[in-house]
C-alpha cells in the first residue's frame, strides 16, 4: 500500500489520482497505523516551509516519519515542499529548521532576468557521471519561488532556469523532485509508476 501524507499542504488528490490512474493503490491518510503498515510513503505538499514543518508537528508526524524512513529504511518519495522539508533547513518566511535527511538548505531563487516563481515546463538533465534511471531526464512542470542547496555528496538532477537549481535528490532510500510528476503527464506518470514498481 502506498500512503500520501495528510498534512494539510495541498496537491494531495492530484498525487492520489496520478498514483491510481497507474492502478497502484493508495490512500491519503495522517493515520498512524496505516503509515506504518505502508510499502512506500509519499510526501508531496506546496505552500511555505515553516507552515509545512508547523503542520507535521502538530499531527505528530515528524518522529513517525523519522522512525519509518530514517529508521526502517521506508521507501520515501518527496515532491516539491516535500523535497525543500526533508533538508536541514528552509527559509520560508524566515529560517526554520527541517527535517535534516539531507544535509543542506532551501533557499529562495534570486533572479535577475526570468520571472518569479519558475513556473512551467522544464527539461531536467544529469551529470553524465551519474548513473540514474532514464526517466529523469525529461521535460517536466514546475512551480516554486525556493530551490534546493545541498551540502553533501547525493545523486541529483538538474534544470537550469537562469542559473542551475536541483529537480530531484536521491539518497539511499530517500527520493525527492522539485517538480510536480503528477502534473507533469506521460513523463511524469512514467517517473512515478518506475519509483513506485521498483520500492513498493
Amino acid at each position: 500500500m502506498v500512503v500520501i501524507i495528510d498534512y494539510g499542504m495541498g496537491n494531495l488528490a492530484s498525487v492520489l489520482k496520478a498514483v491510481n490512474s497507474l492502478k497502484i493503490e493508495a490512500i491519503i491518510t495522517s493515520d498512524k497505523k496505516e503509515i506504518q503498515d505502508a510499502s512506500l510513503i509519499i510526501l508531496p505538499g506546496v505552500g511555505s516551509f515553516e507552515q509545512g514543518i508547523k503542520n507535521l508537528k502538530e499531527r505528530g508526524l515528524i518522529e513517525l516519519l523519522n522512525e519509518e524512513v530514517i529508521q526502517k529504511k521506508k521507501p520515501f518519495l518527496g515532491i516539491c515542499l516535500g523535497m525543500q522539508l526533508i533538508m536541514e533547513q528552509g527559509n520560508e518566511p524566515k529560517p526554520c529548521r527541517g527535517l535534516g535527511w539531507i544535509k543542506g538548505k532551501v533557499e529562495a531563487i534570486q533572479n535577475t532576468r526570468l520571472p518569479v516563481p519558475h513556473l512551467g515546463w522544464n527539461k531536467t538533465y544529469q551529470p553524465k557521471e551519474k548513473n540514474q534511471e532514464d526517466t529523469l531526464s525529461n521535460n517536466f512542470y514546475f512551480i516554486h519561488s525556493f530551490h534546493v542547496i545541498p551540502d553533501e555528496e547525493v545523486k541529483c538532477t538538474y534544470v537550469d532556469y537562469e542559473f542551475t537549481m536541483v529537480a530531484s535528490i536521491q539518497k539511499k532510500n530517500i527520493f525527492a523532485t522539485q517538480f510536480h510528476p503528477e502534473k507533469s503527464q506521460e513523463a511524469g506518470l512514467s517517473l512515478l509508476k518506475t519509483y513506485i514498481d521498483s520500492n513498493a
